[in-house]
Parts: structure tokens; sequence; C-alpha cells
């Protein structure tokens, strides 16, 4: 079809983090050690979803400083901003214009059989509506950059599964336009757990502080909540989610942290019990966020950073533009270019 910009081999991925809190060591093991392996096998887009934490109120002061905290992690965790486009969702106008176009595209059903809508508005008075549909603005995130992979955690499969629903149907209606995305699922450090409940995602939510890591927490705090975190009364560090989640779960925050297997894990500290592997889990985890964390505070609230976010809007606003464009004569409406 005439204006079509679908992929026509490349790969190439999207992702962002949320700017809704405080940054755990579970963004670090799901999201920015992945971001830094993939620079390099896939033409990068990586994204603060700002239009996304909008959906519940925002305090302003917080989401400003909160969106430059997660570019700034991009950059100190090793994303090269000259490889990699890091922008603002918001500051690239094509994701609100095709997220309008993709909510005339997805049915009420669909969205109301979402699983996160019904968590997040359970109980709660006075839901934004923007909530029941960001899952369409979430596949116009993906389909403008026509984006052959997407990482996807456990509860992120169902949104994807639609915006693969979205891009196959304005393909059919309209003409081949958009690429239709492959998930990337992690095995390893994909959903980290609470340090006091292995049953429970980590969460800065949880009252008890003891239950995180945060990545920007002092080295001695990192060595008391690990020599906290709960294990079993079996004392051997083995990998088995099934009969000892919460030591797994500590083998995978050290596996991901030391860039080791599991294997690897379970053989380095055979027989020396759990004293001795917190110990070491706490040095590694604090030997790989202290560089982080003397970047991050380099270029937080830097020059630096507004130039990198600049520069990556333009390049995302030129890759979107085309894809917005494309969808827009698909459908019928007038465009000159």
């Amino acid at each position: 079809m005439s204006g079509t910009t679908e992929n026509t081999g490349k790969k190439r991925i999207l992702s962002g983090i949320k700017p809704s809190g405080d940054l755990n060591i579970g963004g670090y093991l799901g999201a920015l050690s992945q971001f830094v392996k993939y620079q390099h096998e896939y033409e990068s887009f990586f994204f603060v979803p700002d239009l996304h934490a909008i959906t519940v109120a925002q305090d302003p002061k917080e989401l400003n400083q909160r969106s430059r905290e997660i570019a700034a992690f991009y950059v100190a965790a090793g994303i090269d901003p000259d490889k990699s486009a890091i922008f603002l969702q918001s500051q690239v106008s094509a994701h609100a214009e095709l997220g309008w176009i993709m909510e005339t595209q997805a049915h009420f059903g669909e969205l109301n059989r979402m699983t996160q809508f019904k968590e997040k508005s359970d109980g709660k008075e006075g839901v934004s509506s923007a909530l029941f549909t960001y899952p369409a603005l979430m596949a116009s995130d993906i389909l403008l950059y026509q984006a052959t992979h997407v990482p996807v955690g456990e509860d992120q499969t169902q949104h994807l599964e639609l915006t693969r629903d979205l891009a196959n149907r304005f393909n059919t209606r309209f003409g081949k336009t958009f690429t239709v995305p492959e998930a990337i699922v992690q095995d390893i450090g994909a959903r980290v757990m609470g340090l006091d409940d292995p049953h429970k995602k980590m969460s800065k939510s949880n009252p008890n502080k003891a239950s995180y890591i945060l990545m920007l927490d002092e080295p001695s705090v990192i060595r008391k909540k690990f020599s906290r975190a709960v294990t079993d009364s079996d004392g051997q560090v083995r990998y088995d989610w099934e009969e000892k989640p919460a030591v797994s779960n500590l083998i995978e925050i050290y596996s991901v942290f030391a860039g080791e297997t599991t294997a690897a894990v379970e053989k380095r500290f055979e027989g020396q019990g759990y004293g001795a592997f917190k110990k070491e889990l706490a040095e590694v985890v604090i030997a790989k966020l202290e560089p982080i964390q003397q970047r991050f505070h380099e270029v937080v609230n830097s020059p630096e950073l507004d130039e990198i976010l600049k520069r990556g809007a333009q390049k995302a606003s030129e890759e979107a533009g085309r894809t917005l464009r494309a969808a827009q004569k698909a459908m019928g409406f007038v465009t000159f270019n």
C-alpha cells in the first residue's frame, strides 16, 4: 500500500519504565540491565512513558522530577544515547495522536478484559477514563516505531497481545501499515519478589521498607536489608522456585547482578549456608549499583540530560511521524506529505 512504513527486516525494539515512584532493583533486573544488552542487538527506542503515568493523579513537581530520574537511570545504567533514542513520551505528539486512532480500533470488550485495569480500579472512586483506554496508547507506543520485538513481563503479555490484535485488525481493514511485534520473554530476573515475602512482587508500596532495595540505597542500607531477607530452614543455596522460592529469588538477583548463571551461583555457595551467601550478594549488588548511582547524580538535573532527551525526541519524532502519516493516509484522512 502507498505510504506504508512497515518494518522491512531490521530488528527494532521499544520499551520504557513508567515514572511512578522510586525505582527498585526489580527495575534494574527486569528492564535496565536488559536495555543495555538489547541496544547492541536491536535498533532501540527507550522512552519514559509519562503520558501513562497521568492515568492516575500525579503531583506535577514529582512527575517532572521522576521523569528526569528514569531518563537519568537509562543513561547511568549504560544506555548509549548515540546508539539508542532516549526520550519522553510527552515530547513526541504522535503517541497521543496514534493513541486516539488505536482507540477507534479497540473494542470495549477487549479493554474491559484487561486485568491491570481491574486491579488498579478495584474499590476506587472517580477512576480516570484514561486508565481504561490506555492499552490503546500502549499499542500506539509500540506500533509507531514499527518495533519487531517488545520485552514483556508476566503482567504485560495481555497488553502486547492486544497490540498485535490491533495491528492485524488495522492492516486487514486499511492495508499493511504496522509491523506486528513479537514478545521477548526474559527467563531470569523478569519478576523480582519482595525480600520479606517471595510470593509478592518487590514494590515500594510495601509498608515494610526492608522488603525492597532501591536503586539509590546506600551500601549500609543494602547490606542490612539483605541480611534480613527471609530464606528457609533448609540451609542450602539451591535454585528451586517450587520448594525454595525465597532463596531462588535471591539467587536470581545474584545471577543478574554478577552476570553468572543460576547454576554457577549454586555451585559457588555449595555448603556455605545463607549467611555467607547473603553477605556476598549484598557486595555484588553494591558493586554494580555504586557507579550507576554516581553517574545518575551527575546527569539527573544536568544540561547533558536535557540535550540527550531533546536529541532522542527529535529522532523519535521523525520515525513516529512517518508511521502516523501512513496510518492517517490509510484511513482516509487528507494528508499533504
